[in-house]
């Protein structure tokens, strides 16, 4: 019987290995460890080093969509160290529910690991109450009953005027009077849905200087309002009374009507009437918790939120202002303005109270995230000059990050940052409602869940998704009082 010719083996083996028996060929290849390194360190690892299209400086964020490589990026640090935009601020969109907090979180989580001091200047859900409490910071509460602002009570400012001489002293407390004077008159215009006149703001600028004089401590509203209603001389020049009493009062009504809506009596209630519940320290992590303020009382939330921006902006300044005079250590600041919209739509003219307050420069060793739903929040503006300066706020961003977007936001958005036909595809995809998981008996989770596009400047974005490390889980959980469920 003849036998069988043994089938010869390839000369070479396959992608997979020798086929046959004992060839050790698999079907499946386990992938190679792979480990991170600079240039310098992987060189002598060639030909099995790849290179990483991705930014590798800045707070860890997730993994690349398309490569799966790490991105790295934050607006501090691609602005300081990875030189990669012009000045350290972001703009964050995206509809509810996909994540931008999360983002933030991440940031406000990795920054602080660099020695950056995360500022929440107003948490409406809370979003970041849990997050600052682990990192040992400071969470102060105001709302109804719960804690109180005074708008005119300077901080840390008046305590670090005294301590500077000259030039930098006379700064200091130009930009504190700034602040207090622009802090009222956005919380008049919250109250009358319109800004005070010029004659107003002059008389308001004219009080607040004879109330210094006159008020050695730290004043409140009634104090001003008891100014203006004295009036003094400095008060009466500005108000161009032509020295008749009568006309002075006729003037002033309207103004001291508004201020007095302010003490309590009014639709904001006392927030703003006492003296300063807590003040607020800038040696560590810092929260406004005024989640407790109904989501139905929209004047009083962007009240707040202004008022928040306004004091806690005001703090830095004196303590960068200490630091440049040698008398404290230089500290770097990440400050998030969150809900920007409710603020914008509480009144005209509200744009330019937010400008003004935000006027952090970068040589102050401050980084801004400012965070809304969409284009349509800030072109939504009754007026033409606040719609334009609003989408100024996306335009002056170093980065801008977008979650899921509608596919009628694109042509609001391109008009501000460029973006090509398939990013546009991506952020729009993203925005699909989640379907319903029928062996789960519950919905999935939204295909965009996580997913972002960075954008800075004409680059090409950079899509990635943010997976949560399990220390993060526990501060991160924003459905928490549906927990229970």
């Amino acid at each position: 019987m003849a036998r069988s010719a043994t089938p010869k083996r390839p000369a070479r083996p396959g992608a997979r290995g020798w086929p046959g028996p004992g060839g050790g060929a698999t079907p499946y290849l386990q992938p190679h460890p792979e480990w991170r390194g600079t240039t310098v360190q992987v060189c002598g690892l060639w030909p099995y080093a790849a290179g990483s299209g991705t930014p590798m400086v800045g707070v860890p964020l997730g993994r690349h969509l398309l490569s799966g490589a790490t991105v790295c990026a934050d607006p501090i640090s691609w602005f300081t160290r990875a030189k990669l935009i012009l000045n350290p601020s972001a703009f964050l969109l995206g509809l509810p529910g996909l994540g931008k907090s999360t983002v933030v979180r991440r940031m406000s989580l990795g920054l602080a690991g660099y020695g950056v001091q995360p500022m929440i200047f107003g948490d409406l859900k809370p979003d970041y109450v849990d997050l600052i409490r682990a990192l040992g910071g400071q969470v102060i509460t105001l709302g109804r009953g719960r804690g109180y602002l005074n708008v005119l009570d300077p901080g840390e400012g008046k305590a670090a005027a005294a301590r500077l001489t000259g030039s930098a002293r006379r700064a200091l407390e130009a930009d504190i009077h700034g602040r207090r004077l622009n802090s009222i008159s956005a919380l008049i215009t919250i109250l009358r849905s319109g800004p005070p006149d010029d004659r107003e703001e002059t008389i308001l600028n004219a009080a607040l200087r004879v109330l210094d004089d006159r008020h050695p401590g730290v004043p409140v509203l009634a104090d001003l309002v008891d100014v203006i209603k004295a009036a003094p001389d400095a008060v009466r020049t500005v108000a161009l009374d032509r020295g008749d009493l009568t006309r002075y009062h006729d003037i002033t009504e309207g103004l001291e009507s508004s201020l007095t809506g302010l003490l309590g009596e009014g639709r904001l209630g006392e927030t703003f009437a006492h003296p300063t519940s807590e003040p607020m320290h800038l040696d560590r992590p810092v929260c406004f918790d005024i989640s407790s303020i109904d989501d139905s009382e929209e004047l009083l939330q962007a009240a707040a939120l202004i008022s928040c921006w306004s004091y806690g902006f005001g703090a830095v300044a004196a303590a960068q202002a200490l630091a440049d005079a040698g008398l404290e250590p230089q500290r770097n600041y990440l400050l998030v303005l969150d809900e920007l919209w409710r603020v914008l739509q509480a009144g005209r003219g509200l744009v330019d109270r937010v400008d003004a307050l935000t006027r952090l420069n970068r040589q102050r060793g401050v980084g801004t995230i400012m965070v809304t739903h969409s284009m349509k929040d800030l072109l939504a503006l009754a007026s033409e000059h606040d719609r334009m300066k609003a989408a100024g706020f996306v335009e002056r961003s170093g980065m801008v990050i977008c979650g899921g977007l509608p596919r009628e936001e694109m042509p609001r958005l391109t008009q501000v940052v460029e973006m090509t036909s398939v990013e546009q595809r991506m952020i729009t995809d993203w925005s699909t409602p989640p379907a319903w998981d029928s062996a789960a008996g519950k919905e999935a989770d939204p295909p965009g869940l996580g997913n972002f596009m960075i954008k800075a400047g004409s680059r090409p974005g950079i899509p990635l998704h943010v997976d949560l490390t399990a220390c993060e889980l526990d501060v991160n959980d924003t459905n928490r009082r549906w927990a229970t469920r």
